[in-house]
């Protein structure tokens, strides 16, 4: 099948599902994108980054799933969206975690569980 056969063979439903789910994830990944390059410390950027550009790739990778199919190339598409969602919290926390150790610290006032510092519970000093 040629790729423009493909293409009408897929129904508008579908085409604007693909459209749809392409949309929102380019519209994820621009936010994390954005959340990289203005946001202060490494946690910050880390939450950007893994949070948005992993519902931004999974959604991209929805789309393929939807435009062909369970079979194949729809198959792996799903593989993809179960990989993004096992590795990319397992790699968000093996960041945070590396850079508490090399000393970087919170913004103003926050801090690790466990640790000297203010708390939630406690009332902020003024």
């Amino acid at each position: 099948m040629t790729e423009a056969t493909a293409a009408t063979a897929v129904g508008p439903i579908r085409a604007a599902l693909v459209v749809a789910l392409v949309t929102v994830g380019s519209l994820f990944l621009l936010v994390g994108t954005i959340g990289l390059l203005r946001l202060p410390n490494v946690y910050n950027r880390m939450h950007a980054t893994t949070k948005a550009t992993t519902l931004g790739a999974a959604s991209v990778a929805l789309a393929g799933f939807v435009y062909y199919g369970p079979g194949g190339d729809g198959l792996m598409s799903l593989v993809t969206v179960v990989f993004l969602f096992l590795t990319a919290p397992t790699g968000a926390h093996m960041i945070s975690r590396a850079a508490q150790r090399m000393g970087i610290p919170f913004i103003e006032g926050a801090s690790w569980p466990g640790e000297t510092g203010s708390t939630p519970d406690e009332p902020a000093d003024d």
